[in-house]
């Protein structure tokens, strides 16, 4: 009996070595930046797009400060993979699931008449030995198909190195550990001039307080390392195209995205990667300097909120429960019956809405223990989704927390990439 605490230990610094000795087996403390560019359209009358998928440029950026565990798992599905496969044996190295802004638009009316293409960038450990990546798109049915398949040697001259000087300046808003140790989370200036660095560092600190009063942030702030970069516009707002008022930004971000007036996004991915080059960084919230309501969040890409409206704190959090954990947004519209954003007959990869597909891989053990509750409507449909409780931080402004399905699945994720 006495024998079995030194076997758990050895049991378990076996299992540390091994995950470190994998990554360094396979990577080196750099990053792989790749950056691409997601074409395509809808035929008139089908549900389902055409999606193809380029490969623009490659980066060589300095350190990695994404996981070194858990490398070939995935927190959560999401709409894309993206797979890391050692290009002599096969085997899968790392893995990264997202979503992207031109799914979204693959949904609307103008994709039915237009072609279009949305830039993508995505972040890698740099591989030691050449390497095959390929990138799966998830249907209409909830299976993935492939949309690209292409191999990169490390040592090919062609990929161009940055980010190993002149990088963008930036406070440190809070440090708790080293990157393999927490998630690196950079807050990014967008429509603030030189001037104005200051007014942008006390609108993330504000920002920061209010991510970090919500569950389960509170609990696990110390998981975290927060930077404010000061990337500088030339003109001062964010624009409005509904009001005729473009601004010169650094990022090009704006209001009415597909329409909607208070979509804020931007579509120049590259270019906010661009500015974070040789910044420790995993994920990403762009601050626009408005005082107009809006906001936007794609998982694993960045959230885009305002800085100075009352509602702010409440959006950025949000935003952030879609950009980081994958989250679904529970509200719904009552003139609508259902969309063609979830299929009522496939189980939807967000953790906290449900078709009653598959309930059992959601909340249904938190519903037998009375922890969670079913409501109807949510994921933009009255009809055919259900959400884990009445109201929920991804529900309404008004709420003030994350409810329990949705804190689990935050935790969970926090601890993916962290533990």
């Amino acid at each position: 009996m006495k024998m079995k605490p030194i076997i758990l230990l050895f049991a378990l610094l076996l299992g540390v070595t091994s995950r470190a000795q994998s990554f360094d087996e396979y990577f080196t403390d750099q990053t792989l930046r790749l950056d691409y560019q997601f074409a395509g359209f809808r035929k008139p009358g089908s549900k389902a797009g055409e999606q193809f998928i380029y490969l623009q440029d490659l980066y060589r950026v300095p350190g990695w400060a994404g996981r070194r565990q858990h490398l070939a798992e995935l927190p959560v599905d999401g709409n894309y993979q993206l797979t890391v496969r050692d290009d002599a044996t096969k085997q899968v190295i790392y893995r990264y699931s997202f979503s992207t802004l031109f799914s979204e638009w693959l949904d609307t009316d103008e994709a039915q008449h237009l072609q279009r293409a949305f830039p993508n960038t995505f972040l890698v450990p740099y591989p030691k030995k050449p390497v095959e990546i390929s990138i799966s798109c998830r249907t209409k049915k909830g299976t993935y198909e492939n949309k690209i398949t292409h191999r990169v040697d490390p040592a090919d001259i062609l990929i161009r190195p940055i980010g190993q000087k002149n990088t963008t300046p930036y406070e440190v808003i809070q440090h708790c550990g080293t990157s393999d140790q927490c998630i690196d989370l950079v807050f990014l200036a967008e429509g603030y001039k030189e001037s104005e660095m200051d007014s942008f560092v006390v609108d993330v600190k504000r920002c920061c307080q209010s991510l970090f009063n919500h569950e389960p942030f509170k609990q696990m702030k110390d998981r975290f390392n927060v930077l404010a970069v000061k990337s500088p516009s030339l003109e001062s707002g964010v624009s409005i195209p509904r009001n005729g008022d473009w601004k010169q930004n650094l990022f090009g971000s704006h209001f009415d995205t597909f329409y909607s007036d208070r979509y804020l996004t931007s579509s120049a991915i590259h270019k906010i990667n661009d500015a974070l080059a040789g910044i420790p960084y995993e994920q990403i919230i762009v601050l626009a300097n408005s005082t107009t309501y809006g906001g936007g969040g794609v998982y694993n890409s960045f959230t885009l909120a305002d800085a100075r409206n009352e509602k702010t704190p409440a959006v950025v959090v949000h935003e952030f429960g879609h950009t980081f954990g994958g989250l679904a947004d529970e509200y719904f519209y009552e003139e609508d019956l259902m969309t063609d954003t979830y299929p009522l007959d496939v189980e939807p990869w967000e953790q906290n809405i449900t078709t009653k597909v598959d309930f059992a891989s959601k909340w249904e053990d938190l519903y037998k223990e009375g922890k969670a509750e079913l409501h109807e409507g949510g994921g933009y449909s009255t009809k055919g989704i259900w959400r884990p409780m009445f109201d929920c931080r991804m529900r309404t402004n008004e709420c003030k927390e994350f409810c329990p399905v949705c804190q689990r699945a935050l935790t969970r994720i926090i601890d993916f990439y962290t533990r």
